[in-house]
C-alpha cells in the first residue's frame, strides 16, 4: 500500500476577509505550477440567501513553491462569472480542473443549475484564460459534456489530463436519484471521454470503477497519474444515504490500469484515511495528485466536503 504523510490543513476560507463571495468551503483543489509558487484552484460559497440557497464560485490561492504551507495570496475575484438566466452554470461552478495548452490555460468545470423535483443538475463546461490563469472566459454559454441518453443527469467532477497527445477527461455521471428521509440524494459513477483538441469529446459510455461498499455507492473526483509504467487513479466514494457524518461519509479509494479503460480497484492501497481528531476526522475526499520538485503530493478535503478548507499530504516512497 502507499503511505501518505499528512502535512496538515493549508487553507481555511473562514480566515479570509474582504471577499463577500468567499465565506466558507474550499472544495476540489486543482493545481497549476509556476516558477516560484503553486496556484491551487478551489470552489467556495458566500453565505446562503434568504431562502437558504447557495451559489458556488471558483477561485484560487497561491502557495509558496518552496513551502506549500505558506500562502502568498488569495484571488481578489472569482476566476469565472456565473451563467446567465437559464444557463447550465447559472448557480455555480464546482469543481474545476485546469491544464496549460500552448499559451493559454484551460479550465474544465461543472456548472450547476437548480431544479424543482431534485435539488440540482450539473453539466461540464470549459473556459480559457490568457492571463496565466487569473481570469477565464467561457468557450460558450452551453456545456461541452452535456447529458445524453446513457448519462441523463449530474455530469460533474471533471479532471483533465493529457497522455500521448490525447486529451482525457474523467468525470462522474448520475445513475439515479434516491429519496432518503424525504431528501433526494444522487448516485453517480466514474466515466471517461477522450479528445484530440480538448473541445470535442468522445464518451466511453462505461462505468470505470466497480462498486465496493454497496451497489449504489457514489464515486467522485477521479484523478489519474502516470508513474512507473502504469496509470494510478485516486478517487473518493461514499454510501448513498446518511453520508454527511463519519460512518457513511467520503473516503479515498484507489485503482490502477494499463490502458486507461480497464481498472482494477484496490482501496487498501490508497494509503490515507480520516484522522483520529481534527479537521479531517469525519471524512476525506476529492483527492488531487500532483508532482512538484521530485515529490508527489495529494491535496484533499476534510469534514463536510471541504467546508473548512483543504489540506496536503506527501507520498512516502513511489507510485508503483
Amino acid at each position: 500500500m502507499f503511505k501518505w504523510n499528512k502535512l496538515g490543513k493549508v487553507f481555511t476560507p473562514q480566515e479570509v476577509t474582504g471577499r463577500s463571495w468567499l465565506k466558507e468551503f474550499a472544495q476540489a483543489p486543482a493545481t497549476l505550477m509556476f516558477d516560484d509558487f503553486v496556484r491551487v484552484y478551489f470552489s467556495c460559497r458566500p453565505p446562503a440567501d434568504e431562502n437558504g440557497q447557495y451559489v458556488s464560485y471558483s477561485a484560487y490561492v497561491d502557495l509558496e513553491r518552496s513551502d506549500l504551507l505558506k500562502i502568498r495570496l488569495v484571488s481578489e475575484q472569482p476566476i469565472l462569472g456565473l451563467g446567465g438566466l437559464g444557463e447550465f452554470d447559472e448557480f455555480g461552478t464546482y469543481p474545476v480542473s485546469v491544464i496549460r495548452h500552448n499559451n493559454e490555460v484551460r479550465a474544465y468545470y461543472a456548472g450547476w443549475t437548480r431544479c424543482e423535483s431534485v435539488p440540482f443538475n450539473v453539466a461540464i463546461g470549459m473556459a480559457i484564460s490568457n492571463d496565466s490563469g487569473k481570469t477565464f472566459s467561457k468557450l460558450g454559454t452551453g456545456p461541452i459534456i452535456p447529458y445524453s441518453p446513457d448519462e441523463p443527469f449530474v455530469m460533474s467532477g471533471p479532471k483533465v489530463r493529457r497522455f500521448n497527445d490525447t486529451w482525457y477527461l474523467w468525470y462522474i455521471a448520475g445513475r439515479k436519484w434516491k429519496v432518503v428521509d424525504g431528501r433526494a440524494e444522487p448516485v453517480y459513477k466514474i466515466r471517461m471521454a477522450t479528445s484530440q483538441d480538448g473541445i470535442h469529446w468522445n464518451k466511453l459510455n462505461k462505468d470505470l470503477i466497480e462498486s465496493r461498499i454497496e451497489e449504489d455507492e457514489a464515486q467522485a473526483s477521479p484523478d489519474v497519474f502516470h508513474a512507473n509504467g502504469k496509470y494510478h487513479m485516486f478517487f473518493c466514494y461514499r454510501y448513498s444515504s446518511h453520508y454527511r457524518g463519519k460512518q457513511n461519509g467520503y473516503r479515498i479509494g484507489y485503482a490502477s490500469s494499463d490502458d486507461l479503460v480497464n481498472w482494477v480497484r484496490d482501496d487498501s492501497k490508497a494509503g490515507i484515511d480520516v484522522s483520529e481528531t481534527g479537521w479531517d476526522a469525519e471524512m476525506i475526499s476529492y483527492p488531487h495528485v500532483f508532482e512538484l520538485d521530485g515529490k508527489i503530493y495529494l491535496a484533499y478535503l476534510g469534514d463536510q466536503v471541504g467546508r473548512f478548507g483543504f489540506g496536503l499530504a506527501v507520498l512516502d516512497g513511489k507510485l508503483a
